[in-house]
C-alpha cells in the first residue's frame, strides 16, 4: 500500500519540502498548482452499497449494472454515480486507487501522478514536475536542463550527441568505452555512430568487410544468412566447405602432433 500511494500521489507534486532545488518562482508555480487541484479535482471515493432509487444504474467505467445492494463506490465531484469497486480505477494507467483518493478531469478519475501530467511535464531524472520555461524533450520524454546528463558520468547533454540506455541518456564516449558490443567479424566495438546488425544475440558491424559470408566473402547485407559457430555463411554449401576445411585442418594438425620429433 506504502509503495502504491508514492506511486500514485508522489509527494512532491504538493509539497516543495520534497523538491530540493527549486528555484523562488518555482516554488510559487508549485504551491499555486497543489492548491488549485485539492481546490477543484481533489476527491475521495465512498464504498457503500448501492441505494434503492439507484437500483439498476450502470457502473461508470464497464457498464455493468449495479444492483441495490451490491457494493459500489461514488465519487462526489462527479454526482449520482456508481463504480463497481474493482472499476474505480485510474483512466490512465488503470491502476486501483489506494484509499480511493481520486482527481476528477473532464469526468474522468485519475491518480494523483497521471492527473498532474495532464498539466505539467514530469522529469524523467528526478521524478518531479518541471515547472520552468525550458526543458529537454528526448525519446517521448522530459527533462529539466540540468538533468538530462549521462548516467555514468553526469556530463551535460544538451547540444550533445547520445545513446539511450536502459531509459537514460549515455554520453558517446561512456557507450563506446562500458557497453559498446564487439564485432564478431573484426573484434572492434561497435560504436554509437555505426551501423550494427544482430543475429542470433551477436553482433556485426554492417559493413561489408564485417557482415559477409565466412568463407567466398560475399556480402551478406539485406541477402538471406546462416550463421554457424558464430560465423555468417550465404549458404548451406558455404557452410559445409567451411567444415570440410576445417575438418581437413584439424586431421593435418593431427597428423602433424603425433609425428616423432628429431630428438626422439
Amino acid at each position: 500500500r506504502a509503495r502504491a500511494l508514492l506511486q500514485q500521489l508522489p509527494p512532491q507534486d504538493c509539497d516543495e519540502r520534497y523538491c530540493p532545488g527549486l528555484a523562488e518562482e518555482e516554488r510559487r508555480q508549485l504551491r499555486a498548482f497543489s492548491a488549485r487541484r485539492r481546490q477543484e479535482a481533489l476527491g475521495q471515493g465512498l464504498a457503500c452499497p448501492v441505494p434503492g432509487p439507484c437500483h439498476g444504474c450502470p457502473c461508470r467505467k464497464c457498464g455493468r449494472r449495479l444492483n441495490k445492494g451490491d457494493p459500489g463506490i461514488s465519487a462526489s465531484r462527479l454526482g449520482d454515480q456508481f463504480w463497481h469497486p474493482s472499476c474505480f480505477s485510474c483512466h490512465f494507467c488503470h491502476q486501483q486507487l489506494v484509499d480511493l483518493i481520486y482527481f476528477q478531469q473532464d469526468g474522468r478519475i485519475y491518480c494523483g501522478r497521471h492527473h498532474a501530467e495532464l498539466f505539467r511535464p514530469r522529469c524523467a531524472s528526478c521524478d518531479q514536475l518541471i515547472f520552468m520555461e525550458e526543458c529537454i524533450e528526448a525519446e517521448g520524454r522530459r527533462w529539466h536542463l540540468e538533468h538530462f546528463c549521462c548516467l555514468e558520468c553526469d556530463e551535460p547533454l544538451r547540444g550533445q550527441r547520445y545513446v539511450m540506455r536502459s531509459g537514460r541518456p549515455c554520453c558517446r564516449g561512456c557507450f563506446e568505452s562500458l557497453f559498446a558490443e564487439p564485432c564478431q567479424a573484426c573484434g572492434d566495438p561497435i560504436g554509437a555512430d555505426s551501423e550494427e546488425v544482430t543475429h542470433q544475440g551477436l553482433h556485426w558491424h554492417a559493413r561489408a568487410a564485417c557482415l559477409c559470408c565466412s568463407l567466398c566473402r560475399k556480402p551478406l547485407r539485406g541477402q538471406p544468412l546462416t550463421c554457424r559457430r558464430g560465423r555468417l555463411f550465404c549458404s548451406d554449401t558455404c557452410s559445409r566447405g567451411q567444415d570440410a576445411s576445417s575438418t581437413a585442418s584439424d586431421s593435418s594438425d593431427s597428423a602433424f602432433a603425433s609425428a616423432p620429433s628429431p630428438e626422439s
